[in-house]
């Protein structure tokens, strides 16, 4: 009985421990190879081929030396929230959404993105329908579908 019982325990515990966190890979990279530091002094600056890092499964293109390493120094804070995927859709009906690297916001010391193509601006209307709000609901939703299937 003791054997099933590990058995048991060891396949739970590999199907929970060994999902991986969904990101959105746009061209490769996170944030379709934007430097996710630089979106911190409010720009969106390509990252280089010189300057990549791979961190938990996903990889990262920095604009600088100096970028890279103050990812490395503190990567809870740079890594975009939601995986990588549209805040917006994530918060109005949990859809892992593309984004245009371009459209960001940081918030509350946080990296949002959102979709922007063909007239639709999703931060134009995040802004528009209560960000608090729209957040709350991304949170929760992010928390239920973040894993890979």
């Amino acid at each position: 009985m003791k054997q099933v019982i590990l058995v048991f325990s060891l396949i739970i515990s590999s199907s929970v421990f060994g999902q991986k966190l969904d990101y959105n890979i746009q061209k490769g990279f996170i944030a379709g190879g934007y430097d996710v530091v630089s979106y911190f002094s409010n720009k969106a600056v390509k990252g280089s081929a010189k300057f990549t890092y791979s961190f938990d499964g996903a990889s990262y293109k920095f604009s600088s030396k100096e970028n890279l390493e103050i990812f490395k120094s503190n990567t809870a804070m740079y890594i975009p929230q939601y995986g990588g995927y549209c805040a917006y859709a994530i918060g109005t009906n949990g859809e892992k959404v593309t984004i245009n690297p371009k459209t960001f916001e940081i918030r509350s010391g946080k990296l949002y993105l959102f979709y922007n193509a063909w007239g639709t601006n999703t931060f134009e209307l995040w802004q528009k329908e209560s960000p608090e709000e729209l957040q709350k609901k991304a949170d929760n939703t992010w928390s239920k579908i973040k894993f890979k299937p």
